[in-house]
């Protein structure tokens, strides 16, 4: 097949378009840097042209509330039309578990808005729910710092490994469009304060972390149940130890 990965030269995006020329797919890196670019249209109808599936896995460059809302509905909309213009059979996109619990958060109503714009396209679609990826920690314990000292929520999380997550994308890709969504989860639960806290001296770094039921996630105010899925989602097979010690420092 030929396949198209918007936002394929990012973190999740190269791993999966590796893992889909390994099995023999024609596989296009769509991005700004590779001449694709959702947002103004450049090069979206040849790069579609001929293709059976579409993996959207574009992300904001910026989380400001209005702007990611924009990012997300303009391109959702250029990129459905372009696929129906193409007879693409199959669009994936990549969103996040909890999306629609966390209304106080301007990047979770902006996925909300572009699941919406991808359910009612008429395209055969399957939206995959993640977890967080692991990588993020770094990012989530600085969106928390202040001076030395890093406030997170207490909060369950249950942070996926992106490998992990290309195996699922790479997944779905070669099956059927199901018209509605899979969760995937990595295989271990943690308070996410306390996580973060073992993150930061595992990587020899001096800030304290302090739990903080009041804290906010990206402008949300976290629940034990806000970011994990008790749905029976397809978990990982990579654990934080893992991926610690083969990852974290790259």
């Amino acid at each position: 097949m030929k396949i198209v990965i918007i936002g394929g030269t990012g973190l999740i995006g190269s791993k999966t378009a590796e893992r889909l020329r390994r099995q023999g797919h024609e596989v296009i890196a769509a991005a700004p840097n590779t001449g694709v670019n959702t947002i103004t249209g450049e090069g979206l109808a040849d790069a579609l042209s001929g293709a059976s599936v579409v993996i959207d896995l574009a992300n904001s460059p910026s989380f400001e509330d209005k702007a990611v809302l924009e990012f997300f509905e303009t391109s959702g909309r250029n990129l459905i039309a372009a696929e129906k213009a193409a007879g693409v059979k199959h669009h994936i996109a990549l969103s996040i578990i909890g999306v629609d619990r966390l209304p106080e958060s301007g990047y979770m109503r902006a996925k909300v808005a572009q699941e919406k714009i991808i359910r009612e396209s008429g395209i055969p679609y399957t939206i995959v729910h993640s977890t967080q990826f692991m990588e993020f920690l770094a990012g989530i314990a600085q969106s928390g710092t202040v001076g030395n000292m890093v406030h997170l929520s207490p909060a369950y999380v249950q942070p996926i490994a992106s490998d992990d997550v290309a195996d699922n994308m790479t997944a779905v890709a070669n099956d059927a469009p199901i018209d509605g969504v899979i969760e995937i989860s990595g295989p271990e639960r943690f308070r996410l304060n306390e996580l973060v806290a073992r993150y930061l001296k595992a990587m020899g770094d001096t800030r304290k972390v302090e739990a903080d039921a009041e804290a906010r996630y990206f402008g949300a105010k976290l629940k034990d149940t806000s970011l994990v899925s008790d749905n029976n989602p397809r978990l990982g097979r990579i654990t934080f130890e893992q991926w610690f010690a083969t990852s974290a420092r790259k």
